[in-house]
């Protein structure tokens, strides 16, 4: 196992700094420089804000995926010590530095699988807040983090609150755990309605900022179906002891129900740097000024029940848990084209979820896949769904 780095500052890795949960992972780390530092940053294509970023954060390396943008970040950067790489073989490469004692992987989509393998192997723990990584290869991600002896810890709020429930509770079985969707901003619509939404109005939602990707996924309620994939890995459940439940407030995180019918629930104000900032400083709760949840601001809080048949996209990922194998890889890619196409106004709302359903139908399913067959899952399936986002006229999509 690695050592905490000099004297007791943990070094930190953010894959995907340049995103929602990257610039905030940032800001719990400038809120507390005497325990953590941001050895490495990595972007994607944003490279006027990795730059930025790399100005008043001074890490040690600055990574930027699009080769074609390494010129501008090494040039702008040329005056300083930071080591300037390009490329996503450099990602790959990064988390396995000595000195890393965390690595937060918040890359979006499928592109965050072989830098957390290499990170894990590496003996890194796990900030995990790229929730695709576990959606597609779970199996095996977990078995690497248990042979390696790392923690994966969990970013997303909902499986960080199950985590919060569940600690000191190591010898107690669990009965279910519950989790909590907002519903997003179409909660209670009808198909008749979401057949004409727009991106615009799928992009506005109540209670969360978060990227453009994670945020289609909590209209349509995908997100939530992979987060239901994510949580039978993480916890080692079946199917049988994962609800959902749509809590409107966001204010309950998610909740644990025990064998003896007891349930804890974690709860507090919609603020993703609780989240990150549990999880980089587990299994230590580090002093803040965020603020604070009042019970009397939310004298009611409401729960129900999700629409599975109007969104389609959260009954298919529980489809998806029950073939297992590549399934969770096959929607998983579907969705991430699916999601590119309608942001592009190439499909339609209802659209994403028939081009997710026609590829579960055609892709071949592997019962016990290894990491190529991942790897040629994940693309095939891209093709498939591109193919039949270009086939189909918007209008048929809407049906």
């Amino acid at each position: 196992m690695h050592i905490t780095s000099h004297q007791g500052i943990k070094n930190i890795a953010i894959l995907g700094s340049t995103g929602s949960i990257g610039t905030q992972t940032l800001e719990v780390i400038a809120e507390n420089p005497d325990r953590f530092k941001a050895h490495v940053i990595t972007a994607n294509r944003n490279a006027a804000l990795l730059i930025e970023q790399s100005l008043k954060f001074n890490p040690a390396y600055a990574v930027i995926c699009d080769d074609s943008l390494y010129p501008q970040v090494k040039e702008a950067l040329a005056h300083t010590q930071i080591k300037v790489l390009g490329g996503y073989q450099e990602v790959k490469q990064i988390v396995t530095l000595p000195e890393l004692d965390i690595v937060l992987t918040a890359m979006v989509g499928f592109s965050g699988l072989e830098p957390t393998i290499n990170a894990v192997k590496a003996g890194k723990d796990i900030a995990l807040a790229n929730k695709e990584t576990l959606v597609v290869a779970g199996e095996l991600i977990t078995a690497l983090a248990k042979e390696h002896g790392v923690k994966l810890l969990p970013v997303d709020s909902e499986h960080s609150a199950i985590f919060q429930c569940l600690a000191g509770e190591e010898k107690n079985p669990i009965e279910k755990i519950i989790l909590t969707a907002s519903g997003g901003p179409f909660r209670s619509k009808d198909r008749k309605f979401l057949s004409t939404v727009t991106r615009h109005q799928a992009l506005k939602h109540p209670n969360w900022v978060m990227g453009a990707k994670i945020t289609i996924d909590s209209a349509s309620l995908m997100n939530k179906g992979l987060e239901v994939i994510e949580a039978k890995w993480l916890f080692d459940l079946e199917l049988e002891q994962i609800e959902v439940i749509v809590h409107p407030q966001s204010i309950v995180h998610s909740l644990v129900q025990f064998q003896d019918g007891s349930v804890k629930a974690q709860m507090g104000l919609p603020d993703m740097k609780l989240p990150i900032q549990y999880a980089l400083g587990y299994p230590e709760r580090i002093k803040n000024d965020y603020k604070r949840f009042d019970f009397t601001a939310y004298p009611t809080l409401t729960f129900e029940k999700p629409d599975m048949d109007t969104f389609r996209n959260l009954a298919y990922a529980f489809d998806a848990l029950r073939v297992g194998g590549n399934m969770p890889c096959i929607i998983n890619a579907a969705n991430e084209v699916a999601v590119a196409g309608f942001l592009a106004d190439n499909v339609s709302f209802l659209g994403m979820s028939q081009v997710i359903e026609q590829c579960m139908q055609k892709i071949p399913t592997i019962a016990h896949p290894t990491l190529d067959h991942y790897l040629n899952t994940d693309k095939e399936t891209r093709i498939l769904a591109q193919n039949l986002i270009e086939q189909m006229p918007l209008k048929a999509l809407t049906i």
